[in-house]
């Protein structure tokens, strides 16, 4: 079992790695940065979305699924501008082309402006009162500034990624260039997430389902048929496929890069946490494995559903598939009030809880590199509320 960090201050403050950066939810604030293949660090920074819903989103169990549907649709599109922002789009056009990676100055700029980007983050700019100091980028690392941008039209809505074709002619009632080939990337991309979703659901929920059924055909597995071990064989099986799946993922480059941010947004958060500059030094020193990880929170709703499983008298493996399906915003709900108490408490009972999540996240983090702890840094100073009292957990 993982060492549990002693810190000064649990806070809310959460995060999520991207391609070449690090995405930071505050209470007040969200802000990414990204590391471009010029070395800077680009930022861009949105109200903290669903700061002001209703009470009723605000509810335990209810304020679960909330968040979970925001952080998904939130992150996705983090995820996507990070691509664009880190140059990697840039790389692959440019690849195609046979010639040479482009220099990002106008390109990345113009982007950030057309996105109503904030200023990145300067080395040397003023904290709030009580907030920690940023750390210095390493030499050769260039920060960019520019000016600060006005907030999103619609409340509580992040603003979306800019559009990437500069330049494009804007005639009233004429389409943009490339429109065609355009709507089709777009349906491609929802078919290629809804072949996901379907491949997932039948991998995951459907697959151990007709399998169990299957061994209870053998004579000698006839004592294990009942609801309580048909549960279990179905969740042991889906922690398996989903441990196997981060195991074979984190042996490729690229998706190991991301792991190695991810170290750093938990590294970073320690640091904080513990009440120190928010330096290179420091934030290095603390461990990667935090209990309120998103890894963690998908183990403790694998674990959840083994539970409400046992409950589920049906056999018919389509049948028991729709059900479960309806029964995951009640494991989301309750997965989230865990990981919360989680992120509070350093009772036997949380240690106990957040073991598993705590083991796999040696998969999902990576020790990194002192300009991904940069990035990290530049990431979470943009979010530190003024009030030291505004982002306790």
């Amino acid at each position: 079992m993982a060492k549990r960090e002693q810190v000064l201050k649990k806070t809310s403050i959460g995060g999520q790695a991207l391609i070449e950066g690090i995405m930071m939810r505050g209470p007040e604030k969200t802000a990414m940065a990204v590391r471009h293949v010029s070395g800077e660090i680009v930022t861009e920074e949105w109200p903290t979305s669903g700061s002001k819903r209703a009470k009723f989103w605000k509810l335990p169990l209810i304020r679960g699924i909330y968040n979970f549907v925001d952080s998904m649709y939130f992150g996705y599109k983090c995820l996507m501008r990070s691509a664009e922002l880190s140059g990697l789009e840039d790389e692959e056009e440019t690849a195609g082309k046979g010639g040479a990676a482009a220099a990002p100055s106008a390109g990345v700029a113009g982007e950030a402006e057309a996105a109503g980007a904030p200023a990145a983050f300067p080395a040397d700019a003023a904290q709030p009162e009580g907030a920690p100091a940023a750390s210095q980028p390493a030499a050769g690392t260039a920060v960019r500034q520019e000016p600060p941008a006005p907030a999103p039209a619609a409340a509580d809505t992040p603003a979306g990624p800019a559009p990437s074709e500069a330049g494009c002619a804007e005639k009233k009632g004429e389409k943009p260039a490339g429109f065609l080939s355009q709507f089709g990337m777009t349906l491609l991309m929802v078919a290629s997430a809804v072949l996901g979703v379907v491949l997932a659901v039948g991998l995951f929920i459907y697959l151990p389902s007709l399998l169990f059924n299957l061994l209870m055909k053998i004579p000698a597995m006839g004592m294990f048929n009942n609801q309580i071990w048909r549960a279990v064989f179905e969740g042991v099986l889906r922690i398996a496929l989903f441990v196997g799946y981060l195991a074979a993922v984190s042996l490729m480059k690229d998706i190991r890069r991301v792991f190695q941010y991810h170290g750093a947004e938990h590294k970073c958060i320690f640091c904080y946490e513990k009440g120190l500059p928010l330096t290179v030094e420091n934030v290095r020193r603390q461990i990667r494995f935090h209990p309120r990880c998103g890894t963690s929170f998908m183990i403790l709703m694998l674990i959840v559903g083994i539970v409400v499983s046992m409950f589920i008298p049906i056999e018919v493996p389509i049948l028991r598939t729709l059900v479960k399906l309806l029964t995951i915003p009640v494991i989301v709900g309750i997965g989230y009030e865990l990981i919360k108490w989680a992120g509070r408490s350093d009772s036997l009972a949380v240690r106990i809880i957040s073991a598993p999540g705590l083991w796999v996240q040696r998969l999902t983090t990576k020790e990194p590199d002192d300009s991904m702890i940069e990035v990290a840094i530049t990431a979470l100073n943009r979010v530190i509320p003024e009030d030291p009292e505004a982002d306790r957990l």
